[in-house]
């Protein structure tokens, strides 16, 4: 019995932190019971229509990382880098060692900086993501006030 009451009440606690940047006006004379008993039936409307719950956002996701080194390279970068450095060192200076090094330690610069602009493209994508879920929610649940008489803004 106790949990039959406390559940009414933490759907709506739930729906206040979700809906924290909506407000809700009785624009009919809705009785605060009412209003509170529309908010939580709104709350399990948006949670269907849309499948996401402010309560229980997903987990981050975490993005497919390509392989690295332990210093955070590409696998094969450094070689692929020397590689180039010899050729382009033997043309240049006729010094195929001096410039395999510099190849390897460029190429394994670069790959660090792609493998790091990767990571956090993937994490800009995923916030965009939840904000958008969190926007579809709160327009989903707007109606349904609207619907009952509710002035939400």
């Amino acid at each position: 019995m106790t949990i039959i009451r406390i559940a009414p009440l933490l759907l709506v606690m739930a729906s206040a932190a979700a809906g924290a940047q909506q407000f809700v006006y009785p624009a009919h004379g809705q009785s605060p019971e009412q209003q509170k008993s529309d908010e939580a039936s709104c709350y399990s409307w948006a949670v269907q229509q849309t499948g996401f719950d402010p309560a229980r956002p997903p987990p981050a996701a975490a993005a497919p990382a390509q392989p690295t080194t332990a210093t955070g390279t590409t696998p094969g970068a450094g070689i692929r880098g020397a590689a180039r450095g010899a050729i382009v060192g033997q043309i240049v200076r006729g010094a195929a060692g001096a410039g395999a090094a510099a190849g390897a330690v460029a190429a394994r610069g670069q790959s660090r900086r792609q493998n790091a602009a990767a990571a956090g493209q993937a994490q800009q994508q995923q916030q965009a993501a939840s904000q958008q879920q969190q926007a579809s929610f709160g327009k989903a649940r707007a109606a349904c006030l609207e619907g009952r008489g509710y002035t939400v803004k």
